[in-house]
């Protein structure tokens, strides 16, 4: 299964949601993130313990992924947008995609922003049942 790694998540992620996702609110220079969240948001679900994968599949790890960075707010403004776009790289990596319309997943990142710490493991479990029904193969 193939990671997102902090470059990629600067070289295309970043760059792609800050050039095409602008929503007349612009994204600060990748340089100004919040130091090693990032980092941990990457590497969380993708975490082992004796050998064992914490979360299974990828869209287990694509379901966190996406919660932690939206949460954890590794930048200072575009969390939710570079989230959506790593979301895509990852899926892409993967050879897999997400068909949904566009105003479903804006919304549903709205939810997962405003969604309540204590609540995490509902967030990600509407996460993954959302990717699930969602996800394609790639050609």
């Amino acid at each position: 299964m193939q990671k997102l790694t902090v470059k990629e998540v600067e070289y295309i992620a970043f760059k792609l949601a800050r050039e095409i996702l602008s929503f007349n609110e612009p994204i600060p220079d990748f340089s100004t993130r919040y130091p090693n969240i990032l980092e941990s948001c990457l590497a969380v679900p993708f975490q082992t313990f004796s050998g064992k994968p914490l979360y299974k599949g990828l869209i287990e790890k694509a379901a966190l992924l996406l919660y932690l960075m939206i949460k954890n707010h590794p930048f200072q403004n575009g969390n939710k947008r570079i989230a959506i776009t790593a979301l895509f790289v990852l899926l892409y990596k993967n050879k897999k995609w997400i068909k949904i319309d566009t105003h479903e997943l804006y919304n549903f990142t709205l939810w997962v922003a405003s969604s309540p710490p204590q609540y995490k493991e509902e967030a990600v479990q509407a996460i993954t049942k959302l990717l699930k029904s969602h996800i394609v193969a790639l050609n």
